[in-house]
């Protein structure tokens, strides 16, 4: 028996080839790993959406990540727009081999999208003379740029283009060989190694693979017609393969050595070619040039920093500035300097700054930034973090390198003259807004696949109506047939709503369409497609290729833009006090310990409080009856699945009705407003440096553990704190209890930092609402003018509180 020929898969599919590919990064690369093959490849359609998920899967998985797409070359030039039905586009496989091909496959793909997008995204062969350098091309399925003019009989053009594509591409040209079963596949695996004796062009095996198994197929070919489905006058005939044999999974490499029997060498050149293939992708911080004001009177970035940061403590604190702020200033803009990101800061505050010149109300903060004193000095935030005890390194713990996160709320009606003047300040090119993926949701997927096999939409509609949503979620499809209402369906005789259950649970969570990211802005250098590829959506905006969590790993700055419907109705009522009353009121310098706005919020009148509305917040507010911004804070934290438990107790202990109790005197000043019981994450942090002596980067870390729940590094987190509670004159047996303790609650603290700005929020609404509620109820009914419902809701508030409208 002769040795196993090494094969690798070059031309390889994902869902992000949308409504093409039934197969994620993941399972491709999975896949290829059960059979031990060294290298796999991504070659989506025309994009590179899915390449930098697949590059970690692969390396993860110990596989050799191959980064390509399957690019549209263009019959004539791209800028061409031939009859509909007249072929434009050609199919060629190109791989990047090296740093410079990925930086080459990424403008192709870009101009594809910007340039030549006439149907599909099309290249040409100006653009491929242009950024052919670091590329391995191969010829592609059987509308290739060589195979589709065998396929139509024309040796000639076929002879023709191997030439002119040998003589780009050198070595780095490949004719593809591959058998799907096809009648069309005979004029290929006749004439190819013709052409390639004749013009020495070595020939790759390789398998168009689009699904992962070979019962697939079908699935497979459902997900094809989803696109047309909704206009198609009957059900297709599913069994009519659009490819018609179930031959495009991903294979074995004894399956493929079994295909190509006398092609041994071709098969053992798909190793040749991964081997060429040397490109390793490394995370670099791509952070855009900050110009610093030719009047500062400082040299570099850090320098402006910190007069900016000094200047605005004073501004903040007055003269002479604190000493404990003086020490955390000092602090933070140490850590912000050594890890590199005075740029970020000075980049965030510059924007900011701009909106509120422009008129654009921003918000008071938003996540774990509201905890950084350079943030607040700089106006980045507009709540005192030593004030409400909120820790910097929640924002940028110095042990774990990463981007600092800063998002931004803004006017919802504004904000879009807030990301024009980033555009104009770092020039068009440099900023673009971020892709998003439209996935098959179980809801979607049953929809979507019901209509292609022709079942009535009521039906569907029955079926689907039955999947709960929790937390904005919808509960998946293996889950929800578990559910007594839609047992039956897993159980059913019915072959279209077996075959409606079979490929839902194939097609479940792939990609269906893209759209804008809602709020995300990725500033760079230069030209954006210097360093990842874009594309336009189909609202026109021209977006990265790669998703938000993507955008990290290719270095760039990215952050959210959000627009906040509160911020409008804020500035909305303010403006109308002013006209109506000739009150010149001041929203962010208010009274934050006003007696009617408390009295308001504890009868549970809390329609159009901000995050404040729903139900279980009445309740709780009622039974609390908030005294302090701080009640405010542990109430927005409080209220979610797991901790909302906990509000009867919190309740109780602030009105008397149960002890404060601690397990150490340690624990007591760090619990004090919230009578006892943890609810943030930088308590957690803070019991950690109390109790066991913990740095507070080093309580981060711990705290991320537990979040994570990873058996390995609790039980070294749980070592480390024991051993520094018991330095600190803790007995071992209530150092693990305080560590259990604080474990448990850990799995549900919230980020204080974000729940002060929210709560903060929340009470510049309630002050508005309880002493301007004719202004304020006017803002909120013009905010909701197109949803009827709510705008009654408004209509029978106004009433209680005797308005007439």
């Amino acid at each position: 028996m002769s040795a196993p020929v090494p094969f690798v898969h070059l031309h390889n599919h994902t869902h992000y080839s949308i409504l093409d590919g039934a197969c994620t990064p993941r399972q491709l690369v999975q896949a290829a790993a059960a059979d031990n093959q060294p290298a796999v490849a991504i070659t989506d359609h025309g994009v590179m959406f899915g390449c930098l998920e697949f590059y970690k899967e692969a390396k993860a998985a110990g596989l050799k990540p191959i980064i390509g797409c399957e690019a549209y070359v263009a019959v004539g030039s791209r800028f061409d727009h031939p009859a509909p039905k007249q072929r434009n586009y050609y199919h060629l496989v190109l791989l990047a081999q090296n740093e410079r091909g990925y930086r080459n496959l990424i403008k192709l793909v870009t101009l594809a999208h910007l340039e030549g997008y006439y149907y599909r995204p099309r290249i040409d062969w100006e653009l491929l003379e242009r950024y052919h350098d670091g590329l391995i091309a191969l010829s592609g399925c059987l509308v290739g740029v060589v195979n589709a003019h065998l396929v139509a009989g024309d040796y000639e053009a076929a002879y023709r283009t191997a030439a002119q594509y040998r003589e780009l591409f050198g070595e780095n040209f490949y004719l593809e060989l591959q058998w799907h079963g096809l009648r069309e596949d005979e004029a290929v695996l006749t004439h190819v190694p013709r052409i390639a004796r004749e013009l020495r062009i070595p020939m790759v095996v390789t398998n168009d693979c689009h699904y992962v198994r070979k019962e697939h197929a079908v699935a497979h070919n459902v997900l094809l017609h989803i696109r047309d489905a909704s206009s198609l006058r009957k059900p297709v005939d599913i069994m009519q393969l659009r490819y018609r044999q179930p031959e495009m999974y991903i294979k074995t490499a004894a399956e493929m050595a079994k295909l190509f029997p006398s092609h041994r060498d071709a098969l053992a050149r798909t190793l040749e070619i991964a081997e060429k293939c040397t490109l390793e992708l490394h995370p670099t911080l791509h952070m855009p040039h900050f110009p610093i004001p030719p009047d500062a009177g400082v040299s570099s970035l850090g320098e402006h920093l910190e007069k900016l940061v000094w200047e605005g403590l004073q501004k903040r604190y007055g003269a002479p500035i604190p000493a404990d702020v003086q020490e955390r200033a000092r602090y933070e803009l140490e850590l912000i300097s050594r890890m590199g990101f005075a740029g970020y800061f000075l980049i965030v505050q510059d924007f900011i700054a701009a909106a509120r010149r422009m008129g654009v109300r921003v918000g008071p903060g938003r996540g774990s930034v509201v905890g950084s004193l350079v943030a607040y000095a700089l106006g980045i935030t507009s709540l005192d973090p030593l004030r409400y005890e909120l820790l910097f390194e929640r924002f940028l713990n110095p042990e774990r390198v990463s981007m600092p996160d800063i998002d931004v709320d803004f006017s919802d009606d504004k904000r879009d003259l807030v990301i024009e003047y980033v555009r104009r300040k770092y020039g068009v090119e440099s900023v673009a807004q971020i892709v998003t993926f439209g996935t098959l949701s179980s809801r979607a997927v049953l929809k979507d696949v019901g209509r292609v096999l022709g079942i009535p939409a009521s039906v569907l509609n029955s079926i689907t109506e039955k999947i709960p949503v929790v937390l904005g979620k919808v509960t998946p499809l293996e889950e929800a047939l578990q559910l007594p209402d839609l047992q039956w369906l897993r159980e059913t005789d019915d072959p279209k709503l077996r075959q409606l259950v079979d490929f839902s649970l194939v097609l479940e969570g792939f990609c269906r369409n893209i759209s804008v990211h809602a709020a995300g802005v990725v500033i760079a250098p230069g030209p954006v497609s210097d360093y990842v590829p874009l594309c336009r959506a189909p609202s026109g905006e021209i977006v990265t290729q790669y998703s938000m969590r993507e955008l990290e790993d290719a270095g760039l700055l990215k952050m959210d833009f959000l627009g906040l419907r509160t911020l409008s109705i804020l500035d909305d009522t303010v403006d109308m006090v002013r006209r109506t009353r000739q009150i010149e009121l001041d929203i962010d310098a208010i009274d934050l310990q006003d007696a009617a706005t408390y009295e308001l919020l504890s009868t549970g009148r809390t329609l159009g409080i901000f995050q404040f509305e729903a139900d279980t917040m009445k309740e709780a507010l009622r039974g609390l009856k908030p005294t302090s911004l701080e009640d405010l804070v542990a109430l927005n934290a409080l209220n979610r699945p797991g901790p909302m438990e906990y509000i009867p107790e919190f309740i109780a202990r602030k009105h008397g009705r149960k002890p404060i109790e601690s397990l150490h005197p340690r624990m007591e000043p760090i619990l004090r407003t919230t009578y006892g019981i943890i609810i943030y994450q930088e308590q957690v942090m803070q019991l950690a440096q109390a109790v066991a002596g913990f740095s507070l980067a080093e309580a981060d870390l711990m705290r991320r553990a537990m979040g994570k729940k990873d058996p390995k590094l609790m039980q070294q987190q749980r070592k480390a704190f024991i051993a520094g509670a018991v330095r600190n004159g803790i007995p071992n047996d209530l150092a693990r209890e305080i560590f259990a303790l604080i474990e448990r609650f850990a799995a549900y603290g919230f980020n204080k930092s974000h729940a002060l700005a929210y709560a903060y929020l929340a009470y510049q609404t309630a002050y508005l609402k309880a002493h301007f509620p004719v202004e304020f109820l006017a803002a909120n009914m013009t905010a909701e003018a197109a949803n009827q419902d709510k705008l009654a809701e408004f209509l029978r508030e106004a009433a209680t509180f005797g308005i007439t409208v």
